[in-house]
């Protein structure tokens, strides 16, 4: 088998193999929401919380030490052992009848989440550097795994349970999701051969770990936090989010979440080309900067407000001869009313973009009354009226998803571009931070909510996170090129290519995270 067969056949391997790891870990947002529901166990909702947040709290943290594993003895042999685990941890799981059997059982398919670190290693050595990305972005379409437990899970489980009247049968899912591990396994096992990168297994642990002491590392992580937890955290929340802001049925809110996740994780892989064409940089300015802009514009919530405004206020003291909707007369002086149109919130199903208002007066006073000077005559109000509608809103998050799918790929294009001989322990914390997002997003978005009772609080925290990274990039970017030569600062986005060793290896990157003088020029375009 040639080279280029040898990759490709471990790059196809590795995203078939991440998107049925990715299935799995989905697997209690559909499965508990389901038995709860049909009240065939009873668990409160701090315990439905619990048991969809375990699986991806533990398939986040233990990334990072699978990363450094596939780093020391290669991919052929890590996914397989995180596949098997996974697989007999879904069958403890089908004899599961109270909740702390579930979390025991959560916790051992949660590790189908580190599929992801050691996909991401074993790609990475397969793919020379103007090729990473693409390779990365392509991988990364297993994402969409969760979309495909979303949307197939729930007919499944209906047609295990004969439509309910077998209500137990719910438990062949899990055997289900075991037997597909299985299957994985062994064909990812025969359909590959290991490769570890240099000098990956005589290194320590210490030195697997040394990257983890440079600050770039941690700014990638906070980008990932966004793009994935971010992901993560709206797959989940968006159904709610939808229930109770735009009154919708939960089959439609799913639907409408579908829109968010699915081509999000699709679109990975064109991250990946426009980051190798274009640069992780230049990919991520736009990734970030959109983010800021529709996040600005959904935080506005959806509002119907009547408040007092200007009034009527007479000039002189007499007797109300005339009143009518325009006008008030006091003696035989005429005070102009302003009329109620009716234009803020229309009644004809018309889609309204922008915040609409109107103003009117009311009278408070009637023909024959004595008034003094200075007295109310009709009273002011003000309707502010903002439609937010359903379809403008889902647009929107449809582009944010659009970004977060873009920039996960840009984001692991950095990687192994620093970090070449790290990509594992590197591409796994950078992981565990992401994860760890899509676990503590939405108990952040609950307290805001809880405290201000408004839906669009989890796009305030949005629009603060993505303008961080943004702010936080450019400011990395401003002193790197003060501190190259002035012409580096004016090709700083010329197209550079790693240059190769004589034995066509690609030049290493030092520990320390900071390119050797020769590439510079290339890492400055991805910094």
């Amino acid at each position: 088998m040639t080279e280029r067969r040898k990759a490709l056949s471990a790059l196809t391997m590795n995203t078939l193999a991440f998107t049925v790891c990715f299935a799995v870990w989905m697997m209690n947002g559909v499965l508990v929401t389901f038995l709860v529901e049909n009240r065939i166990l009873a668990f409160d909702k701090s315990q439905i919380g619990w048991l969809m947040g375990i699986p991806v709290l533990t398939g986040s943290l233990v990334r990072l030490p699978v990363g450094m594993l596939t780093d020391k003895y290669g991919g052929r042999v890590v996914f397989p052992a995180v596949m098997f685990v996974a697989a007999l941890s879904c069958v403890g799981l089908s004899f599961a009848t109270t909740f702390g059997e579930f979390v025991v059982g959560s916790l051992g398919f949660g590790l189908a989440g580190t599929g992801f670190a050691v996909g991401i290693a074993y790609t990475s050595v397969w793919f020379k550097r103007e090729h990473q990305g693409t390779a990365l972005g392509v991988f990364g379409v297993g994402n969409a795994g969760a979309a495909l437990t979303s949307l197939g899970a729930p007919t499944i489980l209906m047609a295990l349970t004969d439509n309910l009247a077998n209500p137990e049968g719910w438990r062949n899912l899990p055997r289900i999701y075991a037997a597909a591990l299985v299957v994985m396994t062994i064909v990812f096992s025969l359909a590959t051969e290991n490769r570890t990168p240099a000098h990956g297994r005589d290194r320590t642990w210490r030195e697997h770990l040394a990257p983890l002491k440079v600050m770039r590392v941690w700014r990638f992580g906070l980008y990932y936090f966004f793009v994935f937890g971010g992901f993560v955290a709206l797959a989940q929340w968006l159904i709610p989010y939808y229930v109770a802001a735009y009154e919708t049925s939960v089959a439609l809110a799913g639907v409408l979440a579908a829109i968010f996740s699915l081509p999000s994780g699709v679109i990975r892989a064109l991250g990946g080309w426009m980051s190798d064409k274009f640069g992780a940089r230049t990919v991520m300015y736009w990734v970030l900067g959109a983010s800021v802009v529709c996040c600005a514009l959904l935080v506005v919530p959806r509002m119907d407000i009547t408040s007092p405004s200007e009034g009527v206020i007479s000039t002189v003291g007499g007797t109300v001869t005339a009143v009518s909707a325009k006008e008030i007369r006091v003696g035989d002086r005429a005070f102009a009313v302003r009329p109620k149109d009716g234009n803020a919130a229309p009644a004809d199903g018309r889609v309204l973009v922008w915040p609409t208002s109107e103003f009117w007066q009311e009278p408070i006073v009637k023909v024959g009354d004595a008034v003094s000077k200075r007295q109310l005559l009709a009273r002011g109000t003000t309707h502010i009226f903002f439609q937010a509608n359903i379809w403008i809103f889902t647009f929107l998050v449809f582009v944010v998803g659009i970004m977060m799918g873009i920039g996960k790929a840009a984001v692991y294009k950095y990687i192994p571009e620093y970090f070449p001989d790290n990509v594992g322990s590197v591409g796994g914390l950078v992981g565990v931070i992401g994860g760890l997002g899509g676990f503590v997003c939405p108990i952040i978005f609950g307290y805001l909510l809880k405290w201000t009772g408004l839906w669009t609080t989890c796009w305030m925290l949005f629009f603060a996170l993505a303008f961080v990274c943004l702010i936080w990039m450019h400011i990395v970017v401003r002193r790197m090129e003060k501190r190259q030569a002035p012409e580096m600062s004016q090709q700083i986005d010329e197209k550079s290519v790693r240059p190769s060793r004589a034995d066509g290896t690609e030049a290493s990157v030092s520990i320390s995270g900071t390119p050797p003088t020769s590439t510079r020029m290339a890492a400055m375009r991805n910094s």
